[in-house]
């Protein structure tokens, strides 16, 4: 898997940016999946965590990402939700080299980044760029914090350790053009997720990775679409994550919910799904308080069923409605995506965008969902509407 995972970088390497129109990819959670090569750095138990330093790369570990997600509205009210991830993935573990030692693109490290806007018409558009990890081509830099590819950046102010952030992304090879240029502040976090930071994905030892979040920043800035530039604010998520290895070979993907509730609280739970249709018992979440205190929950204290599917026209049937309860949480209703359509069509392929929960605690987030690029398995298949 993975020889074939680095030859379709490499190949990507020689290819325009594609937008949201490209054919079916490569499923994201095989992407960052696969089996443990020796010679990585494995996640195998909780760590002490180190900041700045580990806002910044751990090239030891396979496969690293940075990502955010923001959902927002402008003075109308109209909303818009807006995505940028890096990703790092490395060619070979330290010590082997990648390429001729005489290449002036000798490199151990292959960086992808996306984004992706959805607009109040309910149109989703996603973009893509790769570049090696030399030349100052893309990279992150932990202080003051940069992480860029190209002119796509998500940095800190220079007298800042991490926050206030920008974001600074043109997007040009979409059906309709968009720049984004939002700011974020006030964090909520670092939130480390799973156990002190270390959170499993499997009973297998070394599949896990090292994860901590910001759970809520304000946001706010301007999004240029037709011509037009709106002014928003919003609430926004920030993911940080590396591993050397994630689904077993058992696992078919996961549903992933990053929820900002109304009453001050954020909500991540997330499920790993397998190939009989089970849930895997590493699927968990944290509900984090508004004074910043955090309770991790396990599978048997949420569950998430299925309740309507969208079919993306190349054979995949993705959820887009769910029925959600934590009852420790007081949670227990529908979360329904703002637009059916939000997914993104790379190379790399998965659905994520916006979606809004009601109920007693209603609010609204992110969904991410992999695995879903063949028709659905009769064990997922929608049970039904409230």
């Amino acid at each position: 898997m993975r020889s074939s995972l680095v030859l379709m970088l490499w190949m990507s390497l020689a290819l325009p940016a594609v937008g949201s129109e490209a054919a079916p990819g490569l499923d994201l959670g095989r992407f960052i999946g696969g089996d443990v090569e020796t010679g990585f750095a494995v996640a195998d138990g909780p760590r002490p965590f180190r900041f700045p330093e580990d806002h910044g790369a751990h090239p030891d570990f396979r496969t690293e990402w940075w990502y955010l997600v923001t959902h927002l509205t402008d003075a109308s009210g109209r909303p818009f939700s807006a995505q940028f991830t890096l990703f790092r993935q490395a060619l070979a573990p330290p010590g082997v080299d990648s390429v001729e030692p005489t290449s002036r693109w000798r490199t151990r490290q292959v960086w992808m980044a996306h984004v992706a806007l959805s607009g109040p018409d309910g149109r989703h558009q996603a973009s893509e760029r790769f570049a090696r990890g030399e030349l100052g081509l893309a990279g992150v830099r932990a202080e003051p914090f940069a992480a860029w590819l190209e002119d796509w950046r998500l940095a800190a102010a220079p007298s800042s350790a991490l926050f206030p952030l920008a974001l600074e992304a043109w997007v040009d090879d979409v059906e309709r053009p968009f720049r984004l240029d939002l700011e974020f502040d006030e964090p909520r976090g670092p939130i480390l997720q799973g156990d002190r930071g270390y959170s499993p994905k499997s009973a297998r030892d070394g599949n896990a990775s090292y994860y901590y979040s910001f759970t809520r920043m304000q946001a706010y800035g301007s999004i240029e679409l037709d011509g037009r530039a709106f002014e928003v604010s919003g609430l926004a998520w920030l993911d940080r994550e590396w591993s050397s290895s994630v689904l077993d070979p058992g696992q078919t993907g996961w549903d992933w919910f990053a929820l900002h509730l109304d009453d001050g609280r954020d909500l991540k739970v997330f499920q790993i799904r397998r190939d009989d249709g089970s849930i895997d018992a590493a699927s968990a979440g944290t509900l984090v308080a508004t004074d910043g205190s955090t309770t991790a929950l396990g599978r048997e204290d949420f569950s998430l069923a299925p309740l309507e599917t969208w079919d993306d026209g190349d054979g995949g049937s993705w959820p887009v409605a769910w029925r959600l309860e934590v009852p420790a949480a007081g949670v227990a209703g529908r979360v329904v995506a703002r637009h059916p359509d939000q997914l993104n069509r790379l190379s790399v392929r998965y659905w994520e965008g916006q979606v809004c929960l009601d109920g007693p605690v209603a609010g609204c987030g992110f969904l991410e969902m992999t695995g879903y690029g063949s028709p659905t398995p009769a064990a997922m298949a929608p049970q039904g509407r409230d």
